[in-house]
């Protein structure tokens, strides 16, 4: 791809920012705002097309450009990429009945990992996993289809993960061009996650998390 100004082919890079309501229509806007500024081209030289499986894609002056877009009630994520396909799920940690679910969808080393975790973490790991399969899926093109919640995703090196800004991808097991990660963010109100697909060569880039203001409406 040629390099467009504002460019940075090594970087991987997510933003995220908190809403008051209407998160998909303020992520089209954050979406447009955000490509317009890495391409340096206006808003209005953009277009938000999606594929037949919902996957959002960049057309006009974003052709090639590689996006990917998630939200939940309250937080908004979405993340773009000069280099390869990409992935990214955001959820909100709350209450859930992590065991079971854990037991229900994931693999069974991961499971064990879940239930291993003090009682009042279990969530936030479950959801720490479940945000990496669903990046893993969406930048594959194909969500959780086809046993994407059994697709192992690389467990924590430690734990708790901490909120950072840098982001270093792990290859997934069995998956040597899937490339995913996740962190907590808002001080632990939210977990992040995010995939790289590389289907030649490596996906080893850095990811840089960064929180913005939520876009205007004007």
């Amino acid at each position: 791809m040629e390099r467009r100004p504002g460019t940075d082919p090594d970087r991987v890079t997510v933003l995220w920012c908190t809403t008051d309501g209407d998160e998909r229509a303020q992520a089209h806007r954050l979406l447009l705002q955000s490509a317009a500024t890495l391409l340096g081209v206006p808003v209005s030289e953009l277009r938000v097309e999606h594929e037949p499986s919902g996957r959002p894609f960049l057309g006009g002056a974003g052709e090639g450009l590689m996006v990917s877009v998630s939200h939940a009630r309250g937080v908004l994520a979405l993340v773009l990429s000069t280099r390869c396909p990409v992935g990214v799920d955001v959820e909100v940690v709350r209450r859930l009945n992590a065991g079971a679910l854990a037991r229900s969808y994931l693999d069974p080393v991961e499971t064990d990992w879940v239930r291993a975790l003090p009682e009042a973490e279990q969530a936030t790991g479950f959801l720490w996993l479940w945000t990496q399969k669903e990046s893993a899926g969406k930048a594959l093109g194909q969500g959780l289809r086809g046993g994407g919640m059994s697709r192992r995703v690389p467990l924590p090196e430690s734990w708790p993960p901490g909120d950072t800004a840098a982001l270093t991808p792990r290859r997934l097991p069995g998956a040597p061009n899937i490339r995913s990660a996740a962190v907590l963010t808002g001080d632990g109100r939210f977990v992040l996650g995010v995939a790289t697909h590389c289907e030649h060569g490596d996906c080893g880039v850095p990811v840089q998390v960064r929180r913005v203001d939520a876009p205007s409406s004007g």
